[in-house]
């Protein structure tokens, strides 16, 4: 779901209510007066959910902007229990509260428990709503920051109930690091100086590890490497102030942010800076590949991002470079995420090849080839992705290095099919689509085949963007394991890609088949294995351990995009180039990856 939808969850909630649609419950009568801590309980939803309540606290911090305004008191001393918050959140809907940090306020009204993302399985944050308040005092000393470090979060990530929900669990902070973060809930935190693992992003938020030992990729991430190497001592930053953010890439270090730890639907715990603190660059830059020789033919895939004639010209220079200069100009490229000739508007076109043509001027303009293009473009509206944008795949081939063995008649809704000639595999459509009619593929892109030649040698590509994550809980969902729900049709889908190219090979054993593109899963998953099974080999799984990532999310780095070639194909140089995924100034959100075949 559009992460501006989820946001606007409050307000929507709150216009139901105006309208009659929703009934507001109404306070009771008498509130009883109890502590912060009392409040927050040891367990994820308070006791006093639904019950108005008086407590006084100091006020720590205040959000002064959007549709989720309000403040934050904490207990001058707390009731020393670790497994109690000593601090809540006053909600004040889009109405800028009438406090100042330091005061000393005496806040009445209903707790209640606020769920950010319902469809994603979120936790709630407590809060008190409806609030009325007077002030005690000013210029109060604010309580002193817990210090979040690598001493006081705990190694293993979450307790885990089966897929069921752990609210009801006491708090173990010592034991689980969820439930460390949990007891802050609303709390002063500040994190010493701590590498970046997730880059700056457009919302200004950034992830950094308080834990060293979980920095394990080459460049300064946290990998994701199994469903258990979660990496506890991830932590979001965000900030409540108006002043710059700092733009920070995977390897710098943030030093001495400070401020309330808050949970959102976007990443769940975050620290909201009050102050941000210092930034060093770590000083990455985009790697570059290495070129292909004479002899060798270069196959890459990449992910740009929903392409279309509407994004900046900007956009189209920046991809053509990354193809041009560090890519070295593969002989062919297969693309994910091309759009139409009009984007996102949904008026019925299809055709994509005034997008195409835009990135093929903007690579020959780089220093690239004029490479050619096939594709076949979809149906409306039935492949997923933005609505209107029918994305697709796409391979661009260079003719002066390689050639496409074009056979028509594929369309949207055919199925390709293996040829047996006197012993020789070939595709009944070169591009064809594989089993476009089978379930698998509902609301998701069509695996696109096509028959290449070099020096020679015939080549079968299959590019795919598999299903996305979407409808998956989060790591840090109440739903412990969390579900994989999405992961059902990914695994659909490659035993779909994994049956024809066994009818390849059934025809042709020594064939030579490339298996690439967005996978929308992890070299470790059900999905990735299916695809494999026992006839393709996954290159991911060639590279040390510290290389494999094509994309970071949430602060961890992790594997989308994969390459997987068939038993024929035995010398190759495969590279991960790490151009995107750790950089502020990323053109995609993946990393593209090459391959380098000697025949």
């Amino acid at each position: 779901m559009d992460r501006t939808l989820r946001l606007g969850a409050r307000a929507t909630a709150a216009a139901l209510i105006a309208s009659g649609a929703l009934v507001a419950l109404p306070q009771t009568a008498q509130a009883a007066t109890v502590t912060i801590s009392a409040i927050q309980g040891s367990t994820r939803v308070s006791p006093y959910s639904g019950s108005s309540v008086t407590t006084t606290g100091i006020v720590t911090a205040i959000r002064s902007t959007g549709s989720s305004r309000g403040f934050w008191i904490q207990s001058a001393s707390g009731d020393g229990n670790a497994a109690t918050s000593d601090a809540v959140f006053v909600y004040k809907g889009s109405t800028t509260p009438s406090t100042t940090v330091g005061n000393s306020v005496t806040v009445t009204g209903k707790v209640s428990e606020y769920y950010p993302d319902t469809d994603g399985g979120s936790q709630s944050l407590t809060e008190i709503t409806g609030a009325t308040w007077t002030t005690n005092s000013t210029g109060n000393t604010l309580p002193s920051a817990t210090t979040i470090s690598d001493s006081t979060v705990p190694a293993t990530y979450t307790r885990t109930n089966s897929g069921g929900s752990i609210n009801s669990y006491t708090l173990a902070p010592t034991t689980y690091a969820l439930d460390y973060y949990e007891s802050l809930e609303g709390m002063r935190v500040s994190v010493g100086s701590s590498p970046v693992v997730g880059r700056t992003d457009e919302y200004s938020e950034l992830w950094v590890n308080v834990k060293p030992s979980q920095v394990t990729s080459a460049r300064g991430g946290s990998l994701y490497s199994s469903y258990s190497s979660q990496n506890s001592g991830r932590v979001q930053i965000s900030t409540l102030l108006s002043s710059t953010f700092p733009t920070a890439n995977v390897g710098d270090t943030l030093s001495g942010a400070t401020g309330v730890m808050d949970y959102i639907a976007y990443g769940g715990y975050t620290l909201q800076a009050t102050t941000l603190g210092t930034l060093t660059s770590g000083g990455i830059a985009k790697e570059t590949t290495t070129a292909q020789s004479t002899s060798q033919l270069s196959v890459a895939t990449y992910n740009v991002e929903n392409l279309d004639p509407t994004d900046a010209a900007s956009k189209f220079t920046a991809l053509a470079s990354g193809i041009v200069t560090n890519l070295k100009s593969p002989d062919i490229v297969a693309l994910e995420e091309v759009q139409d000739n009009n984007g996102a508007t949904d008026d019925g076109t299809v055709d994509a090849s005034t997008t195409l043509s835009t990135l093929i001027a903007a690579i020959k303009t780089a220093g690239g080839p004029t490479y050619s293009y096939t594709q076949i473009s979809p149906t409306n509206d039935a492949d997923g992705g933005e609505t209107g944008g029918n994305i697709r795949q796409v391979f661009l081939y260079n003719t002066a290095r390689v050639g496409l063995t074009s056979r028509t008649g594929g369309t949207a809704t055919t199925a390709n099919s293996v040829v047996n000639s006197s012993g020789t595999a070939q595709l009944k459509y070169s591009p064809g689509r594989i089993d476009p009619t089978n379930s698998a593929w509902d609301a998701s892109r069509k695996p696109l085949a096509a028959e290449f030649t070099f020096n020679g040698s015939t080549y079968f590509l299959i590019a795919n963007h598999f299903v996305s994550k979407g409808g998956d809980y989060s790591l840090h969902s109440q739903y412990q394991a969390p579900t994989r729900s999405s992961e059902t049709q990914r695994t659909a889908q490659a035993a779909a890609v994994n049956s024809f190219v066994d009818s390849i090979l059934a025809v042709q054993s020594s064939a030579k088949v490339i298996v690439l593109g967005d996978l929308n899963d992890y070299q470790f998953s059900t999905t990735a294995t299916t695809l494999e099974g026992g006839v393709l080999t996954d290159l991911v799984d060639t590279l040390p351990a510290s290389q494999q990532y094509t994309y970071v999310y949430d602060g961890n780095s992790q594997i989308l995009d994969h390459t997987l070639v068939s038993s024929a194909i035995t010398s190759y140089d495969y590279d991960i180039v790490h151009i995107n995924s750790e950089f502020s100034d990323q053109t995609s959100d993946h990393d593209p990856q090459v391959v380098r075949i000697t025949p």
